[in-house]
């Protein structure tokens, strides 16, 4: 049976070293053939808008574009469902390939047999 990995990401530009490693780690593991959900909350919910992610800056990490784009190629991004409201955020405002979803949704990921859970 294939390993996933689902990440919850709880901070964004206000903590930008944990919410880079979180992208960094998704990002390896998608590359490295592993089912990857990452679920962005908090102030990281703003990285699934256009052009926002190009604005993140930390140095000697890689460009947050660059880790999405990876991500979403063998993965998904996720957006808390109540984040996205409290930001007014919309699916329509999403950047391609990433989704709003809930609790419901993210428990039924993490809870099948050979599931990882990360949460940075």
């Amino acid at each position: 049976m294939a390993k996933k990995l689902v990440i919850k990401v709880t901070a964004g530009a206000d903590a930008p070293e944990r919410c880079s490693q979180a992208f960094t780690v998704a990002a390896v593991a998608a590359a490295s053939g592993v089912e990857v959900s990452l679920w962005l909350t908090g102030e990281s919910s703003w990285f699934a808008l256009p052009g926002r992610a190009a604005e993140f800056r930390l140095p000697h990490a890689a460009p947050l574009p660059e880790l999405i784009d990876g991500i979403l190629a063998g993965g998904t991004i996720t957006v808390c469902s109540q984040c996205a409201a409290r930001r007014d955020i919309e699916e329509k405002d999403l950047v391609e390939g990433a989704r709003i979803a809930g609790a419901q949704v993210f428990v039924s990921e993490i809870m099948p047999e050979g599931v990882q859970a990360l949460v940075y």
